[in-house]
């Protein structure tokens, strides 16, 4: 009897069990994991709201701004003052807002006098101390050219960046007719002894009465050099150049 061939019938899928649904074969780590998220639906949906919570937070905090060290004044500080550690204080500031030739280290302005007062909080740079940084920003080959004026009272009307004409007067002998010249005209003037000027850290005397600094270009800086043994000196005050 010739063999019955049967075709295989193709393996029909498993039922889901009372749902009809044919369930599909599938790899057992794939079925855990869903196993696993079906379980623990309310712990992922949690994880993901904080990790979104920490991308928005890391993306809305600007990044450390970056800092440098510099001085500033603990307090109002008189013209004069002689500066020490306990007149500064260190602070962070941002690069852009601090001055050229600001002052970082307490060392180097110990015992220099301010040439004009300050504000507290106020950065210090070497402009605002007696010495070569009072000449910033003159004109190339400007001196900073000490003066004793006759009447040491004047002093007191004049302050740093007024313009003044120094004049010389050399009638001395009697009976003669005075005779003024102007030795340099409408000169900055850096510094006065009447701002409370004490030792010379900057013009290296300790006797600054009635002493004014002006800046001054070297023609006139020739003119002024040794002028007050020549005659008596005067300043008059001037507007800026129109």
């Amino acid at each position: 009897m010739p063999s019955i061939l049967r075709a295989n019938a193709p393996s029909s899928p498993r039922q889901s069990f009372g749902t009809g649904r044919p369930v599909r074969p599938g790899p057992s780590g794939v079925r855990r994991f869903s196993s696993w998220l079906n379980r623990n639906r309310r712990l992922v949906v949690a994880l993901l709201l904080c990790a979104a919570a920490g991308i928005a937070v890391q993306q809305l905090t600007p990044a450390p701004a970056h800092t440098v060290t510099a001085l500033a004044t603990a307090r109002d500080l008189a013209a004069g003052t002689a500066l020490s550690g306990n007149e500064v204080v260190p602070v962070k500031v941002p690069p852009g807002m601090v001055p050229s030739g600001a002052v970082a280290d307490v060392s180097s302005i110990q015992g220099k006098q301010l040439a004009a007062p300050l504000r507290k909080g106020q950065l210090i740079s070497d402009t605002q101390l007696l010495g070569p940084g009072l000449l910033a920003g003159t004109k190339p080959g400007s001196a900073a050219v000490p003066l004793r004026m006759a009447d040491p009272s004047s002093i007191q009307l004049v302050a740093p960046g007024q313009l003044v004409n120094i004049v010389m007067t050399n009638g001395t002998d009697f009976g003669k007719t005075a005779e003024s010249q102007v030795l340099a005209a409408a000169v900055p003037v850096l510094w006065t002894s009447g701002q409370g000027g004490q030792t010379g850290q900057w013009l290296g005397t300790g006797e600054t009465e009635g002493l004014i600094v002006v800046a001054a270009d070297p023609d006139q800086a020739r003119r002024l050099a040794g002028s007050s043994t020549q005659g008596k000196l005067f300043f008059v005050l001037v507007g800026s150049p129109g």
